[in-house]
């Protein structure tokens, strides 16, 4: 099993930028999907961006395609996101997550989860 803490969040202004960090122990993240996803009060959970194993292929959600970068450095057993241009419907907690098998923006297709990283975007 592996265990994901995220780093990283904080409160920023519109147009900011803030970099979150997701690191695992426990097994090799090499082995994982690895997705980031985000919830607003009172909002479903919803899909951000994923990376394949290797880092080759990488997906975003349409809100933050151009913004947003996802990354893996799988030497350090780490997952990054970072955020540029942010805005306030930005503002989220943000969840790094990691899929045994398939690129699928599913949430519920994701096996690990970490505790979440709350970021705030102020206007």
């Amino acid at each position: 099993q592996v265990q994901l803490v995220e780093s990283g969040g904080g409160l920023v202004q519109a147009g900011g930028s803030l970099r979150l960090s997701c690191a695992a122990s426990g097994r090799p993240i090499s082995n994982y999907v690895m997705g980031w996803f985000r919830q607003a009060p009172g909002m479903e959970r919803e899909f951000v961006s994923l990376i394949d194993w290797n880092g080759r292929r990488l997906y975003y959600a349409d809100s933050v395609n151009g913004r947003f970068t996802i990354s893996r450095d799988n030497a350090k057993n780490t997952v990054y996101l970072q955020m540029n241009s942010l805005k306030p419907e930005d503002t989220a907690i943000y969840y790094c997550a990691g899929a045994n098998s398939g690129l699928t923006p599913r949430a519920e297709r994701f096996d690990y989860w970490g505790q979440g990283t709350q970021v705030t975007v102020s206007s």
